[in-house]
C-alpha cells in the first residue's frame, strides 16, 4: 500500500478540486476517506494511505506537484471515413495509469486520431499530472499542434485549437512522433474497441 506524506487537510482539498467525493472516516483514527476507480485513500493525522488495485487513480491527485508521465494516444478509422476508435494510454514511472479505448462512430482517421489526443489529454488533468510528453504516431496530428502544417479542414482546426487549450493546462508538456512500434499500446487499444461489434 503506498503512504504518501503529505498534510491530510490538503489532500482533501486537492481531492474535491478533482471532483472526488470525501467522506468521513470509517474508525476514530480515519480523518477521511476517498474513492475513485480501484483506489481508496484513508487519511490518518499526519498521511494518507492509498489501498487498492489500482492506486495511481489517487496517487497522482495526492503527490504534490502531480508528477510527470508519457502519454500514448492512436485513433483509428476503417474506410476514412467510417468505424472509428480511439486508444490511449499514460504510463509514469509506476507503470500504466491509466488507459481507454471508445468506438466514436464514424470518422476519417485524422479525426479519429484528434479524439484520441483529446481524452488523452483529459486523462492526464484530471489525473492531476502536471508535465507530460505526448506521444502519437499521427505525423499530421503532430506537425499541426506544433504549427509545422496548417489546416484547411473547418474540424481539424476545431480540435487542434482543443488540444492546445487542453496542453495549456500543464506545467510542461512537448508532442513527438513516434513509429507504430513504439505507440503500440495505443494502437492495439483503438483497433480492439473497432474489433468490438
Amino acid at each position: 500500500m503506498p503512504t504518501v506524506t503529505v498534510d491530510p487537510d490538503d489532500a482533501r482539498d486537492r481531492l474535491r478540486e478533482a471532483g472526488i467525493e470525501v467522506l468521513a472516516g470509517n474508525t476514530d483514527h480515519e480523518r477521511w476517506r476517498a474513492e475513485r476507480g480501484d483506489a481508496v485513500a484513508v487519511a490518518y493525522d499526519d498521511k494518507v494511505v492509498v489501498q487498492g488495485s489500482s492506486p495511481t487513480d489517487l496517487t497522482l491527485l495526492l503527490r504534490d506537484g502531480g508528477g510527470r508521465a508519457h502519454v500514448y494516444f492512436d485513433g483509428a478509422s476503417r474506410g476514412n471515413p467510417g468505424p472509428a476508435a480511439v486508444g490511449w494510454a499514460i504510463v509514469s514511472s509506476d507503470g500504466v495509469v491509466a488507459e481507454g479505448s471508445e468506438r466514436i462512430g464514424r470518422r476519417t482517421n485524422n479525426q479519429a486520431e484528434y479524439e484520441a489526443l483529446l481524452r488523452a489529454l483529459r486523462a492526464a488533468r484530471d489525473l492531476g499530472l502536471d508535465e507530460i510528453d505526448v506521444r502519437g504516431d499521427s505525423q499530421l496530428v503532430v506537425k499541426q499542434l506544433h504549427g509545422e502544417w496548417n489546416t484547411n479542414d473547418p474540424e481539424l482546426q476545431e480540435l487542434r485549437v482543443t488540444a492546445r487549450e487542453l496542453l495549456r493546462a500543464f506545467d510542461r508538456w512537448d508532442v513527438e512522433h513516434v513509429p507504430r512500434e513504439i505507440n503500440e499500446r495505443a494502437d492495439d487499444l483503438a483497433n480492439e474497441a473497432l474489433d468490438d461489434r
